[in-house]
């Protein structure tokens, strides 16, 4: 038995250069930190005594002789790459919802990817563990997703992360004096839009625009140094870290017109008039998690405002995927 624990992820600035269509030519970087909610894959050599070869367990149940039957993509997207010939069971759990901004589908393929490379006794090092996912979700899969929500998972922390030619990459920690970093931490509250939404068919959209759209992916790229400079620098207050999320979330509105809805603004127009200085909706838009920046006092104003709304509170984490459990089994 294995169980696999990854987290999830908040992107904070340069959502849009982290695709193979931009950065190859024009370079990309983003800021982003993995957070203490998670997602859990537990798998296991299936004893040999039933009809199916492989069980997995999600929102659905499947249970199938061959990988090729699977309907859940990325497993069977994983499974095709390993060429599982082994009977498997494989259980998804999580803390919170897919779909959501996350990076959970991510999440999933790099913790799924963990846990069955470790029940062949096989160690993986997260820039591995990184690409091959990436390579599964967008070459066999055939997923239109960027590449810094694999590397978020697979590494863990609060990280600049900047994207070289295919899959390569640096991953370079921000370093904030542990005070700051607190401060930060407790000036972010996400709020769930009660909106679920499929990534890949709104990133195709801004695929098919990046052209059009370069001067915009070129603001978003040049405010993640300035971000840097504000994290950096305990000179600097941190409420200019909320006002560039606000900035940047402007910016990034003009990527698609599926980036936002109504709704989401109104909840973002709320938040501002109860004091939070930015924020920004997490992931490729449409729906999910909002991210807020604001103080403590004004989370309390904004906490009524948005009483309808579910609220996160989250740490950072600076581990990335990792086996909570290894049992070798007699199968």
């Amino acid at each position: 038995m294995i169980i696999c624990q990854t987290p999830f992820r908040v992107s904070f600035f340069g959502g849009g250069t982290d695709f193979p269509e931009w950065y190859e030519e024009n370079g990309g970087s983003v800021i982003s930190t993995s957070i203490d909610r998670y997602c859990y894959i537990s798998c296991r050599h299936l004893p040999p005594f039933f009809e199916h070869k492989h069980r997995i367990v999600y929102s659905c149940i499947e249970n199938i002789k061959n990988y090729d039957e699977i309907k859940h993509p990325a497993v069977k997207g994983v499974l095709s790459y390993l060429k599982q010939v082994e009977g498997v069971e494989i259980h998804y759990n999580a803390d919170l919802p897919a779909n959501s901004g996350l990076a959970s589908s991510s999440s999933f393929t790099v913790g799924l990817l963990h846990s069955l490379l470790a029940l062949r006794g096989q160690r993986i090092q997260p820039k591995q563990l990184a690409q091959t996912a990436t390579h599964i979700e967008r070459d066999i899969i055939q997923e239109v997703v960027g590449c810094q929500d694999q590397i978020a998972a697979a590494y863990g922390g609060f990280n600049l992360i900047t994207f070289q030619k295919k899959y390569e990459h640096t991953v370079v920690p921000i370093i904030i004096d542990k005070k700051r970093l607190n401060t930060l931490q407790q000036r972010l509250v996400l709020y769930f839009t009660g909106f679920s939404r499929f990534a890949s068919a709104i990133e195709a959209a801004k695929v098919k625009k990046i052209n059009a759209n370069k001067n915009i992916l070129q603001t978003l790229q040049a405010m993640v140094s300035e971000a840097v400079s504000i994290l950096s620098n305990p000179k600097k207050s941190l409420d200019e870290f909320g006002k560039l999320l606000d900035e940047a979330w402007c910016c990034k509105k003009g990527l698609s017109d599926n980036v936002s809805l109504p709704q989401i603004d109104h909840m973002y127009t709320l938040a501002k008039s109860a004091g939070a200085k930015g924020g920004k909706l997490l992931g490729a838009g449409g729906g999910g998690f909002l991210l807020l920046y604001a103080d403590v006092a004004a989370q309390v104003r904004i906490k009524e405002k948005l009483k309808d709304y579910i609220c996160v509170n989250f740490r950072f984490e600076h581990q990335g995927s990792r086996i909570v459990l290894y049992k070798p089994d007699g199968f």
